[in-house]
C-alpha cells in the first residue's frame, strides 16, 4: 500500500504500534517506500514534529482488538491516540479491519464498527467491502488483504484535495 500511494502522489507517514515496528513490520522496507520513518511513539517535550499534519488517514489491518479501543476512546497507543485525535478533527478517515468470523461474532465488534461510522469513520467492511475470514487462516488471507481497496477509498474520501500523508495506522 505505501508503494501504491507514493505512486499516486500520497506523502506517506506510517504509524506502527512498538509491538509491530519491534518485528511485525518490516520497518526499513517501509521507510524506503515512504522516505519517512515508522512512527511508534510520542514526541518527547520539546522534540519537533518528525510527519506534517495528514489530509487523509487510513488504518490498515485494523484489528478486533483496535477497533474496539477506538470505539471506547482509549487511545493507550501512539497510534491509537491519532486515530483519535483524526476524527475529532473531522479527517477523512478509511478503515480495512482483518480479524476472523470468529471475533466478528462477538457483539462488540460489531457494535464498535457502528459507532466508528456514526463518527464519520469510512469502514471498509461487509458485502462489496471486506468480511471476516474464517478462524484460522488469517495467514492465508494476507497475500488477499485489498490494500488498494483502502487506497481508492481514501482517495476518494479526501476529494483528491491534498497529498499529505495518507497515514497507515497499522494497529493492534
Amino acid at each position: 500500500m505505501v508503494e501504491a500511494a507514493v505512486a499516486e502522489g500520497w506523502d506517506v507517514c506510517v504509524i506502527a504500534t512498538a509491538a509491530e515496528a519491534g518485528g511485525f513490520v518490516d520497518v526499513p522496507a517501509v521507510e524506503a517506500a515512504s522516505g519517512r520513518s515508522v512512527r511508534s511513539d510520542w514526541r518527547r517535550v520539546g522534540e519537533e514534529k518528525r510527519n506534517p499534519p495528514p489530509d487523509a488517514v487510513t488504518v490498515a489491518p485494523l484489528t478486533m482488538n483496535s477497533v474496539n479501543k477506538w470505539a471506547a476512546g482509549i487511545a493507550d497507543t501512539y497510534a491509537l491516540g491519532l486515530l483519535a485525535e483524526a476524527v475529532g478533527l473531522g479527517l477523512p478517515v478509511v478503515a480495512l479491519p482483518f480479524w476472523s468470523t470468529a471475533l466478528d461474532a462477538h457483539p462488540a465488534t460489531r457494535r464498535s464498527v457502528r459507532v466508528l461510522r456514526d463518527l464519520g469513520v469510512q469502514v471498509l467492511y461487509g458485502p462489496g467491502a471486506w468480511e471476516p475470514h474464517a478462524p484460522g487462516t488469517g495467514g492465508e488471507q494476507v497475500d488477499g488483504y485489498p490494500w488498494g481497496l483502502a487506497l481508492r477509498a481514501v482517495g476518494e474520501a479526501s476529494g483528491g484535495v491534498g497529498r499529505r500523508c495518507v497515514s497507515r495506522y497499522p494497529t493492534t
